[in-house]
């Protein structure tokens, strides 16, 4: 009988050890960004940005002033402005899921709003460009934002879901510079 309640002693600190190691949150889940989850059209507040994403589109040729580049682009256009302080306030990090796969802002058009330093209570209004692969012109994406330079660890994370299939398709995209809203 001691044996038996050996047995059924062992057996049960196993399943909870098992149990114990499932409800445990991984590191992601302990360190990981907050999701502020919106909608296209809509304002979304995080610790110190607010930001609304107003319309995407594809194109095959993206311009600015004395740049051209082809290829496959997703241009963002939003609007973002500052909560809490202008220091270090800009979108630094924007990257678009589509499919498990990672796509950062393109730094490459002169004129994009990628780490355009952002106002106080004003909104600056502009565009983000992505390039992507050929194959990547529909299906569902996540947009995210964040005023970190990396991956920000236990901090805000905006992130607005984009249905590429309902996304127009131009030939030529011009990305014009960021302003602030209201101001000539």
């Amino acid at each position: 009988m001691r044996r038996a309640a050996a047995w059924i002693v062992g057996v049960g600190c196993v399943v909870a050890a098992g149990a114990v190691a499932a409800a445990t949150p991984g590191p992601d889940a302990v360190e990981g960004p907050f999701l502020i989850r919106g909608v296209v059209g809509e304002a979304v507040t995080a610790r110190n940005l607010v930001v609304t994403v107003e319309d995407a589109a594809f194109t095959g040729r993206l311009t600015s002033k004395d740049w051209t580049v082809g290829g496959n682009w997703l241009v963002v256009d939003l609007s973002a402005a500052a909560i809490t302080t202008e220091v270090d306030a800009g979108l630094q990090l924007i990257t678009l899921l589509v499919g498990g796969r990672e796509f950062i802002a393109s730094e490459q058009p002169p004129t994009s709003l990628v780490g355009e330093r952002l106002r106080l209570g004003v909104d600056t209004i502009g565009a983000v460009a992505f390039e992507l692969p050929a194959d990547v012109d529909g299906g569902h994406a996540e947009l995210r934002l964040t005023d970190r330079y990396s991956t920000p660890y236990l901090d805000d994370v905006i992130v607005v879901p984009l249905d590429l299939d309902d996304v127009a398709h131009e030939d030529e995209i011009e990305i014009d510079r960021p302003e602030l809203e209201g101001m000539p």
